[in-house]
């Protein structure tokens, strides 16, 4: 069987998926169609239902929830794995770290990584009054920092490695809000199948994709040319922090605590009223 599988050119989902699609694990019969596509255009295919698997925001999911159903493995949560809202004047970044209900923060034009980001959803939570928004893609916020097209960014994936180096400033890391108000990781993004599936093409899919993660965790250095060809002129240290930050026991599987915090945030969202509810289950 053949499959379509949308993820991320980010090292943290080439790590992921190197042994799965280049046949280092068991697919148990399996083939996949890979496309790669920021993970804001993959929110956008999956609200079209184009793809029989696909990495999405978990913010996202509320949305293509009654197609896709998620999967145990593959996800990104954890500790310290926030999205970072940053600046170009460190004054204002000073100023908005103390006090983010300022009257300043309204007029503030901001670019995100998608609408329907996770990232963005967190920025709702911490900075309501911020509306002036413009969608760009997530590697392009920073340079827009810097030429002054924007006066606030909001960076995911391996940004946040780079924004000190070009002179850029943190406001406040979502992540570490979120922790702080709930005591659980983060959800970023998970894997999510097609509900019409049938239940047990879902679960090999789970395996397979468990597998290929535990596969990479033990040998991490074995994709690393796959992920390297996909990383832009990413560095290899900078590759391989990313997915230290990314892929980890949530990755391989989600467990209780990482169901718990799924559902902490969908019940978070629920009651703002900012995603439709769902009497769907949210997990395999």
């Amino acid at each position: 069987m053949k499959l379509s599988l949308g993820f991320s050119p980010c090292p943290n989902d080439t790590f992921i998926f190197d042994a799965l699609i280049h046949h280092k694990v068991d697919t148990e019969g399996l083939e996949f169609d890979v496309l790669y596509e920021d993970v804001e255009t993959l929110n956008q295919r999956a609200f079209l239902g184009e793809l029989a698997i696909t990495k999405l925001s978990y913010h996202a999911y509320a949305y293509a929830v009654e197609d896709y159903v998620l999967l145990n493995a593959g996800s990104a949560l954890g500790f310290g794995v926030g999205p970072l809202l940053i600046c170009k004047d460190p004054e204002l970044a000073a100023q908005l770290s103390t006090d983010a209900q300022s009257p300043t923060v309204a007029g503030l034009k901001i670019g995100i990584p998608g609408k329907y980001t996770t990232a963005n959803f967190l920025l709702g939570l911490a900075f309501p009054e911020l509306e002036n928004k413009q969608e760009m893609v997530f590697s392009a916020i920073e340079q827009a920092l810097l030429d002054g097209t924007i006066d606030l960014g909001l960076i995911i994936h391996e940004n946040r490695f780079t924004y000190e180096s070009k002179g850029l400033h943190k406001i406040v890391d979502l992540g570490d809000y979120w922790e702080k108000a709930t005591h659980s990781p983060i959800p970023l993004g998970g894997i999510v199948a097609k509900r019409d599936l049938s239940e047990e093409t879902k679960h090999k899919i789970d395996r397979v994709i468990r597998r290929s993660v535990e596969f990479a965790l033990k040998n991490p250095k074995s994709g690393v040319d796959f992920i390297r060809s996909h990383a832009q002129e990413m560095s290899e240290t900078v590759m391989y922090n990313h997915i230290e930050l990314y892929v980890n026991r949530f990755s391989v599987s989600l467990g209780d605590e990482g169901r718990s915090a799924i559902h902490t945030l969908f019940e978070r969202a629920w009651a703002l009223g900012v995603v439709p509810k769902t009497s769907k289950p949210l997990f395999l």
